[in-house]
């Protein structure tokens, strides 16, 4: 029986540790001392909503809850990550394919 995460693509190493370098560093904890959702899980939360156009409402769980996916893409946005990590991965392929 498959499951309803079943076949979700994950952002790869590589990818992330370039992705990671990118973005504001975080607190450990939010306020009151609630522990922070990981980023990676955020971003891959991100990336299934651009990937499959879904609603932010309807984001898997295991990423996080799709308001606090759209908060993050939104500062993401907003502080140019996206653009970005763009420009080193068309600059990566460049290199590779002249």
């Amino acid at each position: 029986m498959a499951t309803k995460t079943e076949g979700l693509k994950e952002i790869p190493d590589v990818a992330w540790e370039k992705i990671e370098k990118l973005l504001p560093k975080y607190k450990k904890s939010l306020r009151g001392g609630r522990p922070r959702r990981e980023v990676r899980k955020i971003m891959n939360g991100v990336l299934y909503v651009l990937r499959t156009g879904c609603q932010w409402k309807m984001v898997p769980c295991e990423y996080g809850s799709g308001s606090t996916c759209h908060r993050y893409f939104q500062e993401w946005e907003k502080t140019g990550v996206f653009r970005k990590f763009w420009q080193i991965i068309v600059h990566e392929y460049d290199e590779k394919r002249g």
